[in-house]
């Protein structure tokens, strides 16, 4: 009996190991580049974004970092996020059309900077190393670059 638990203990214990592993790992790539964008045309179409004033944004590999402005009491508990229509143009490079949504239910007069990043590689389009993001209300197109 002693020997048949050991056994299972054995054979458990390195599977539960490897498991644990792997989750590590995929917690450590999305951390690393933040939110995913998401891609949703309905979502895309009936969405509309609180006020806030553009700081910067710039591109880095597959990371986009948004920096906002905008009024509140600690910028808590504002939700930002990156929509995407689903829709790519066929130009060339290849162009997708984004929508950045910022919430804030704070009433108050302060004003704070708050940055997000976001995971492009979801935005990929096979057959190309290119492609244009035209996110609405920013000042410029985006060229995102990949591999």
């Amino acid at each position: 009996m002693k020997l048949s638990k050991t056994i299972i203990a054995c054979i458990c214990f390195p599977l539960l190991l490897m498991n644990t592993q792997c989750d590590e790992d995929d917690d450590i790539q999305e951390s690393n580049c933040g939110q995913s964008v998401i891609i949703d045309n309905v979502f895309f179409e009936s969405a509309v974004s609180g006020d806030y004033q553009l700081v910067s944004f710039d591109i880095n590999e597959d990371c986009l970092t948004i920096e906002v402005s905008a009024s509140g009491c600690d910028g808590e508990t504002w939700s930002m996020v990156l929509v995407d229509s689903g829709e790519v143009a066929e130009s060339s490079p290849e162009q997708r059309y984004l929508k950045f949504v910022f919430t804030n239910e704070e009433a108050c007069l302060a004003v704070f900077n708050q940055s997000r990043i976001f995971n492009l590689s979801g935005l990929r389009v096979d057959g190309s190393n290119e492609v244009v993001l035209n996110i609405e209300g920013f000042p410029e197109v985006i060229n995102y670059m990949y591999p």
